[in-house]
């Protein structure tokens, strides 16, 4: 079964190189997968106009429809960066068969002056199903920045599933995420649920 090709979008900060999405991006190049892990600009002082602009060119680079599946991965701010694109101005040509959104913050935590431009997207149903034929979110229970309770708020405004991993915090390196076998399992073949480690 060929590999999907995948992008993996990183939140405030990046992705260092111990983070589960730098393994992820080895583990697919090695097996052959055509992978992009971009570096947003000013990862450390992140503008949304900015963000939107070069995830948008990063989905338009991605090989076409019709040349294999076409995956998104996005962890932590990312997945606000995702929302307020799939609200934005429709583009056939940028949708993606899959989306895994990996433990966002609150649509309204008001704990990171930084990400204030990125809070609140629209949490509505059509234009998640238009970014992308099939959308998952999995959250880490403990998470600072999404209780569990604020996660399936989420889930049930977009009407997508979800996963809830125990004690899985934010799903980064402090909470002991560094290659994680089964986001691979689901970027390979979608399989679900997404379990711990």
């Amino acid at each position: 079964m060929s590999l999907p090709n995948t992008l993996i979008l990183h939140g405030l900060g990046g992705s260092g190189p111990e983070h589960w999405q730098n393994w992820l991006a080895g583990e697919l190049a090695h097996h052959g997968g055509s992978v992009d892990l971009p570096e947003f600009s000013s990862p450390d002082a992140p503008r949304l106009a900015p963000w939107l602009d070069e995830l948008r060119s990063h989905l338009a680079a991605m090989p076409p429809p019709g040349s294999g599946e076409r995956v998104v991965v996005a962890h932590s701010l990312a997945v606000l960066l995702w929302l307020h694109h799939a609200a934005g101005s429709f583009d056939e040509s940028l949708r993606v068969d899959r989306v895994l959104l990996v433990a966002p913050p609150a649509p309204d935590f008001d704990g990171e002056p930084l990400i204030s431009e990125f809070l609140h997207p629209v949490l509505d149903p059509t234009v998640v199903r238009r970014a992308s034929v099939s959308t998952r979110l999995v959250v880490g229970a403990g998470d600072d920045y999404c209780t569990v309770t604020q996660a399936k708020e989420l889930a049930e405004a977009l009407r997508v599933d979800l996963d809830v991993i125990v004690d899985g915090g934010h799903l980064n390196v402090a909470a002991g995420y560094g290659p994680w076998g089964a986001v691979l399992k689901w970027v390979r073949s979608g399989r679900v649920p997404l379990t711990p480690r």
